[in-house]
């Protein structure tokens, strides 16, 4: 029988251009399907993928009546999603959003979990044995009584996949509800969706830019432009690299290293398991075939004013949540990291580590005790000897009251998870030139501020004249991303902050997101600081990374020493090229790459010429 069922369906969020569905890569990007067939049989996993604004949200919306379609038939088994059976509808389907902060209903999570079923009439006495079950399944079971508004972005994820579990729907779709949890925490959730489909016999529809994920599919759709455009078991569609290019994707990292490999003259087949593609590297290394070693690129020097502080020191650094009351929560615990001025640094840990409480301190978001402006010294108990809190951030010292805090907001920029949430003002320009004006003040003339946010946004790629009038709220979800970005940069901090500022981009915006980055901070940022789960994107650009864990910092160096140290136990996992090297050890053949695909690339083919 048939789950979803899609015929000829139409939609636009500008009714008046309802026909007109632009390209992906050009300004004007409308999220809309047009001309859908699309079926989901029941008991099925599919996975969908596409580029941000391809229609893939708006796929998972109609489906459960969130939004009407302009033309087209939607069915879920065999019942029409219309205002006459969209409660029925809704009792058979649960979403999950990007954004948990979208669903969070109450203050408490066994309350936030309860929600749905009570809303559909299940008995109270097997509420609570659902709560029990949703919370266990994603890993959340200690925090059935903590507070909602206290959690991370990643542990309000899993609470929003608990309340959807616990309706026990026939068919459960995910919109990226994996992007902000640690690599543990997304096999947790992935695992418990395997199990709901396979024992539970559930469908599921799963959107995601993961490709281990989409692998766990019986099927694997691509949409473009409100299209499908793609569709086959999710191995050939994933090694489709003309295809995925035309439409906006790019082939996984470990495709890419495979290929790379063949071009350098290694005969390796295409693979996406780290053991297999090792098993295969060592028998074509060790084969002794003739090999071209390509040349790495000299990267571009920064020109940086070195009279300027970049640097942060934190010593004995701790925060309590709720001190004193039934939800205290210890975030931080005697930190203790020095980042150094010109660094391109990474922080990594579990979800509810620290880390965003870490680096909300940093522009003093969050103020120590000694900085607020009621503080009073308490009397030292005789003999009682006490460690001093210490935090520097671009020279300022955090711990004193007479710090000129709105200097460090100037010079240290933070960029939040999902920036786009930062935009408020009527115009791209208004928001962009917010800080400024309040920054600089009347320092600076209208003529200086238009020349700011005009390089500003030219910076992070938008046209100033195309935006500039337009209202934020107008553009796509990676324009308004790239706006937040620009009125942040706009004051030119020398540090630079950003929390998992590519989570949720497609393959292609998360590379445009990290070359942004190295270009502000090789023309004239100090230090950029990056927030990340992504294992491999740390590798690829970080020089070095702390991994918090238990609000302690548990490792800090280079990615190659602190991959290699018990990472695992943190909750986190390896990047795809540390997880090949470990296993070609297996095989006798040992590279020392620094991670970083291009070198890994590079120290394989040169292993080869030895045995050619």
């Amino acid at each position: 029988m048939k789950a979803v069922s899609f015929e000829n369906v139409r939609f636009s969020y500008e009714k008046e251009n309802a026909e007109t569905i632009p390209d992906f890569d050009t300004d004007e990007r409308v999220f809309a399907l047009s001309g859908v067939d699309f079926c989901v049989e029941e008991r099925e996993f599919v996975a969908v993928l596409g580029h941000n604004g391809s229609g893939k949200s708006t796929l998972a919306r109609l489906i459960d009546g969130l939004l009407t379609p302009d033309s087209g038939k939607i069915t879920v088994f065999g019942k029409e999603v219309n205002e006459e059976d969209l409660f029925e509808v809704r009792k058979q389907v649960g979403i999950v959003f990007q954004n948990p902060d979208n669903q969070t209903v109450a203050s408490i999570v066994e309350d936030d979990v309860a929600f749905g079923p009570e809303n559909i009439g299940v008995p109270p006495e097997e509420i609570g044995e659902r709560i029990k079950f949703a919370l266990s399944a994603v890993g959340m079971s200690e925090f059935r009584h903590s507070t909602t508004t206290r959690l991370s972005g990643g542990q309000k994820q899993r609470i929003a996949l608990a309340g959807v579990l616990a309706l026990k729907p026939k068919i459960m779709i995910l919109d990226e509800s994996t992007a902000m949890l640690d690599p543990s925490g997304r096999k947790e959730v992935m695992d418990a969706v395997i199990r709901l489909n396979k024992e539970e016999k559930i469908t599921v529809i799963l959107i995601t830019h993961f490709p281990e994920e989409a692998l766990l599919a019986d099927r694997a759709i691509v949409m473009s432009r409100g299209k499908i455009v793609l569709e086959g078991k999710p191995f050939e569609v994933l090694t489709k690299e003309e295809e995925l290019g035309k439409y906006g994707l790019a082939l996984p990292a470990s495709l890419q290293i495979c290929r790379a490999l063949r071009k350098g003259g290694l005969d390796v087949p295409d693979c996406l398991e780290p053991e297999i593609l090792a098993k295969e590297m060592a028998k074509a290394i060790q084969k002794g075939s003739a090999v071209a070693i390509p040349q790495l690129p000299v990267s571009r020097g920064r020109v940086l004013d070195e009279t300027l502080d970049g640097s942060i020191t934190a010593e004995n650094l701790s925060y309590t949540y709720n001190p004193s009351s039934p939800f205290e929560t210890h975030a931080l615990d005697g930190v203790e990291l020095t980042i150094a001025t010109g660094e391109f640094f990474g922080i990594l840990g579990h979800t509810g580590s620290g880390k965003s409480t870490f680096v909300q301190h940093l522009n003093a978001l969050i103020k120590l005790p000694t900085a607020e402006k009621k503080y009073r010294p308490k009397r030292k108990k005789k003999g009682a000897a006490t460690k001093v809190t210490r935090l520097e951030v671009a020279g300022y010292d955090l711990t004193q009251k007479t710090t000129d805090f709105r200097a460090l907001r100037k010079d240290v920029g933070m960029v939040f998870q999902y920036p786009e949430y930062q935009l408020f003002a009527e115009t791209v320009f208004e928001d962009v030139a917010f800080g400024l004006k309040n920054f600089a003040g009347e320092k600076l003339s209208s003529g200086q501020i238009e020349l700011a946010v005009k390089e500003a946004l030219e910076t992070v790629g938008l046209s100033y004249e195309e935006v500039k009038d337009r209202s934020p709220f107008e553009l796509s979800g990676g324009q308004r991303r790239r706006v937040a970005i620009a009125g942040v940069i706009v004051t030119k901090p020398r540090v630079l902050v950003l929390d998992e500022p590519a989570a949720g981009l497609d393959p292609r915006g998360k590379a445009e997101i990290m070359r942004l980055l190295h270009s502000i901070h090789e023309d004239w940022c100090k230090t950029v600081i990056v927030v990340s789960h992504d294992m491999d994107e740390i590798a690829e650009n970080c020089t070095r990374a702390a991994v918090f864990s238990g609000g302690k910092v548990f490792a800090v160096g280079a990615p190659k020493a602190i991959f290699f140290e018990k990472i695992r136990e943190t909750g986190l996992d390896l990047p795809f090229t540390a997880k090949v090297e470990r296993a070609l050890e297996r095989y006798g053949v040992y590279l020392d790459s620094d991670l970083t695909r291009a070198d890994f690339v590079q120290k394989a083919l040169k292993e080869a010429a030895k045995y050619a």
